[in-house]
């Protein structure tokens, strides 16, 4: 086979992404067959040069972090949400020119109306980094227009403000221990482990949870919600949907055959 077209994921470490697999997975449903994709081991560092390596075939990229904002400046355009949020996972190859997209947000929000959830009154966000800003945008797009951010260290919370002013979201930033959690909606944006000792409290007060972990699924924080009645949903539908919108920027194409990876992914993570 001949390649025509080529992706990747950037990030470091890279390996254990699913991204190959559900983009692959839509370029076999599309019928892409000159179309790759790989994951590529790449750090901040290194970005610059990767960026200057490639050359006409390329149709775009996906990065994880730091990339995401080490992006920024190394491109000719940047859509307002990426600006908004404070970061582009998506780089769309065209004419010559780079530009950066946001499709976590659409990740977000996506994941969240397959699940029933589409206009929570209320929200907590436990975090403030990347993934922090993209839950606030998403929340933003779902009409509220405040919501809480609970961190570890108050000092730590200055990336989710800089982001809630740019996306007009008035945010009231406190300490996870000093968090009540009695909202329609509270998003885990943690790493895994990091929100085990608020499950029992988490579940006792939230109608639902959004937990961006996937693996390992189900989390302590999922598990207690869920034993109590409450909607969970995880970080899988999330990387499903926000790569679904990359493969619809990257090739220009709306027939993603969103079923075909999910499966792929599903199958993916059952294996390991």
């Amino acid at each position: 086979m001949t390649v025509t077209r080529r992706a990747a994921v950037l990030g470091s470490p890279i390996a254990h992404s699913l991204s190959p697999v559900l983009h692959r997975a839509a370029y076999a449903g599309m019928g892409l067959d000159g179309w790759s994709y790989e994951a590529i081991e790449c750090d901040e560092e290194r970005l610059p040069a990767l960026l200057d390596s490639l050359d006409g075939s390329w149709a775009g990229l996906s990065l994880t972090m730091p990339l995401k904002r080490a992006v920024l400046p190394l491109l000719d355009s940047v859509s307002d949400l990426a600006v908004q949020v404070g970061g582009a996972n998506t780089v769309i190859f065209e004419g010559g020119r780079r530009r950066g997209e946001n499709t976590d947000v659409h990740g977000i929000v996506r994941a969240l109306e397959e699940a029933g959830v589409t206009a929570p009154s209320s929200a907590v966000v436990l975090g403030g980094g990347a993934t922090a800003c993209s839950a606030l945008a998403a929340l933003r797009e779902m009409g509220l227009s405040r919501a809480v951010v609970a961190v570890r260290d108050l000092a730590r919370a200055g990336e989710a403000r800089a982001a809630a002013d740019r996306l007009g979201v008035r945010i009231e930033v406190r300490t996870l221990d000093e968090t009540a959690f009695d909202a329609d909606l509270v998003v885990s944006t943690v790493p895994a482990g990091a929100a085990d000792a608020h499950a029992v409290p988490v579940a006792a007060a939230a109608k639902a949870v959004f937990d961006v972990v996937y693996a390992p699924w189900p989390t302590p924080l999922a598990m207690a919600v869920a034993e109590r009645g409450g909607v969970v949903v995880g970080g899988f539908p999330m990387l499903l949907h926000q790569a679904v919108r990359q493969v619809e920027l990257m090739t220009g194409r709306a027939d993603v055959p969103v079923e075909a990876m999910r499966r792929a992914g599903q199958a993916r993570l059952a294996a390991t």
